[in-house]
């Protein structure tokens, strides 16, 4: 059965700031090997016309039409602000003096070259989408998908932007059907923006990643004489940096041979680094800032234990990106990804002292760490895009049909 989605998004590879812009690519791949035809809306802030459909080169069975956007997908009000004033005011009134007359802007355009398309269903990818994808689905007539990835509450820790809070929950209400990424963020839409948990599919989130059996089977310190801990994430309240810094304190105490390696950047940095001096951590803290991808397999490559303190964690795909390269991990307990991870240590992000329990177990007990690592094939083989986009491919069907 043939399927044509119209697909609102906000980042694509490889001009993406986070895990959305990775998991809208597998997604259009796996749904593409369903034989589902797919026009991709994006936003860009290029210098070329305002609009423009193109073929997607590597994606066979897609089309994207590309909105001319400062948007990005983890931006504030306030940090749209501060990038709008780098555009000269002639040219504000293309890009739009606020978020909420961005959003709306982007959603006119993305209306306007949409609007002879013919889906069979619209799908869109979190609330900056969501107005094109109800205006788009009364126009078309065919029934929404709203893809929640992150929600507000993840974002903020339980303190939202309302404004943002309730164009979210305006979206899930208007969904025919709505796709979370794990059962953690589906309980967060039944009990936190009061929807009807028979409305929500749980689709988890595919992987990319090949197991590295050459990394897998090392054992030792993979960096060099130190063994060294990862921490690799934006530097917001959301992923929990500044848990990690509360640990390596209780690890470092114990183990002062050592390091630590903070990767990402964001407005926390600032306040990282002084929180890190404060607690005696500036000689084995390294703040190694934006790990470009080459950068990152470097250090997933080095790394002899990867922590995800995340505050509030949809899913987490960086996880299972540090699991293919065989380096152990420790997940926050408040993520979804330890739904689908079975052999990895998992604590509550405020739960510190556990949490460099579990770091320490890991660089002591060696055979435990080989353990770990050679579970990565049977995790990362249950979880192919193709075969997640195939349960999307199935709801496209019973909403249609």
């Amino acid at each position: 059965m043939s399927i044509h989605s119209l697909m609102f998004g906000w980042e694509y590879p490889p001009n993406h700031l986070g895990g959305l812009g990775v998991a809208c690519q597998g997604i259009v791949r796996g749904l593409a090997k369903h034989n589902v035809h797919m026009t991709l809306v994006l936003p860009y802030a290029g210098e070329d016309e305002d609009a423009e459909v193109l073929s997607a080169g590597e994606e066979q069975l897609v089309c994207k039409a590309r909105v001319r956007s400062l948007l990005t997908p983890y931006q504030t009000a306030e940090g749209y602000a501060l990038k709008s004033q780098t555009i000269p005011r002639d040219q504000l009134q293309i890009y739009g003096m606020d978020m909420a007359e961005a959003i709306a802007q982007y959603t006119e355009v993305s209306m306007e070259i949409t609007k002879d398309t013919n889906p069979d269903v619209i799908h869109c990818h979190d609330w900056m989408t969501y107005e094109s994808g109800i205006r788009s689905a009364n126009h078309h007539r065919k029934p929404l998908v709203t893809h929640i990835h992150a929600t507000e509450l993840d974002r903020t820790h339980f303190q939202p932007n309302e404004w943002i809070y309730a164009r979210e929950r305006r979206g899930f209400q208007a969904a025919d059907r709505i796709i979370a990424v794990s059962n953690y963020t589906r309980s967060i839409l039944t009990k936190h923006y009061g929807i009807d948990p028979a409305k929500i599919s749980v689709v988890h989130n595919g992987s990319v990643y090949e197991p590295r059996q050459d990394l897998i089977l090392t054992s030792g310190y993979r960096g060099g004489h130190h063994p060294m801990v990862l921490f690799l994430g934006r530097l917001v309240i959301q992923k929990g940096a500044k848990q990690f810094l509360y640990m390596a304190t209780k690890v470092h105490a114990l183990r002062p041979d050592v390091q630590f390696v903070v990767a990402g950047d964001g407005g926390q940095m600032g306040e990282l680094i002084e929180q890190a001096c404060d607690y005696g951590l500036q000689d084995c803290v390294i703040f190694a800032g934006k790990a470009h991808s080459h950068e990152v397999q470097k250090l997933y490559e080095q790394a002899n234990c990867f922590v995800m303190p995340s505050l509030s964690e949809p899913f987490g795909l960086v996880a299972l990106e540090a699991i293919a390269h065989g380096t152990p991990v420790v997940l926050s307990k408040q993520s979804g990804v330890v739904e689908v991870v079975d052999h990895c240590f998992t604590v509550d992000f405020w739960d510190t002292e556990k949490m460099a329990d579990c770091v320490l177990t890991i660089l002591r007990d060696e055979p435990l760490a080989m353990q770990l690592r050679s579970e990565a094939p049977h995790i990362l083989r249950n979880l192919t895009w193709e075969k997640q986009a195939g349960h999307i491919y199935s709801i496209y069907k019973e909403l249609i049909t």
